[in-house]
Parts: C-alpha cells; sequence; structure tokens
C-alpha cells in the first residue's frame, strides 16, 4: 500500500489470543493495535479509532466475523479499511467465501507469533490486492 501501516485493530474474543497476538504486533512490528472483544465492540470503536488494518477473528459469539466486515463496510470512514481474518478453519471454501466477501487475505490460527509481523507486512506490501484464491 502506498500509506504505512501503523495503526492495527484486533477483533478477537479470546483473551489469550488477543495478548500473544498484541504483543506480536506491538512489540515485533512496533505497530499502534487496539483490541476489541466482539463485533459490537468494534463497531462502535472503529470511526474514531481509524485502523489501517482490521484483523477480525471469524468465529466469535454474538456477531461473527463476515457479520462484523458487513457492518464495518457500511461505516463511510472504515469502508476502504482493509480486512485481514484470522480463523482456524482451513477449508478451501470457507477461504473462497471469505477473500469473496472482499477480504485482503486470512491468516490460519494457531498463530504463529514470530511470523505473524511478517505475514502482516507481506499481506500489506502486496498493495491492496486481495490473496489468490
Amino acid at each position: 500500500m502506498e500509506r504505512p501501516l501503523k495503526k492495527i485493530m484486533l477483533v478477537e474474543d479470546d483473551s489469550d489470543i488477543q495478548l500473544i497476538t498484541r504483543l506480536s504486533l506491538e512489540v515485533g512490528g512496533g505497530y499502534d493495535v487496539c483490541v476489541c472483544s466482539s463485533g459490537a465492540e468494534a463497531i462502535q470503536s472503529a470511526p474514531a479509532y481509524a485502523p489501517d488494518l482490521i484483523l477480525l477473528d471469524v468465529m466469535m459469539p454474538g456477531m461473527d466475523g463476515p457479520s462484523t466486515m458487513d457492518a464495518l463496510c457500511k461505516l463511510p470512514e472504515i469502508a476502504a479499511t482493509p480486512v485481514v481474518f484470522f480463523t482456524a478453519n482451513t477449508h478451501e471454501q470457507m477461504r473462497r467465501d471469505l477473500l469473496g466477501r472482499g477480504a485482503l487475505d486470512i491468516i490460519i490460527k494457531p498463530i504463529e507469533p514470530t511470523a505473524l509481523v511478517e505475514q502482516i507486512e507481506a499481506i500489506w506490501q502486496r498493495g491492496g490486492k486481495p490473496a489468490a484464491s
């Protein structure tokens, strides 16, 4: 992408994954990270935080990741913000569905903390082009 990646919003309901991911991104990548525990919290926080990238868990109680992405895309100040999904689901159909919704890419859980920053940077460096489906 043309602009540098500085602010990442992490939307994840699992507190252990929140901690590991936040620390990996802040310490390993120097990113400013805003953690939201639910889709509803992300929708409320995103406009004021103005993330450069949203990392979004697929499976969450209440509002799941795809529904959260749909709601975020309706917010004018967030609509163009790229989304990368987190999921433990490795099925190809799930991948195609998420990319078809407009996700930039998918990161498979469990994450490897030391590789996460490299994954995020590689996705960002593609210049906003979605992953091959």
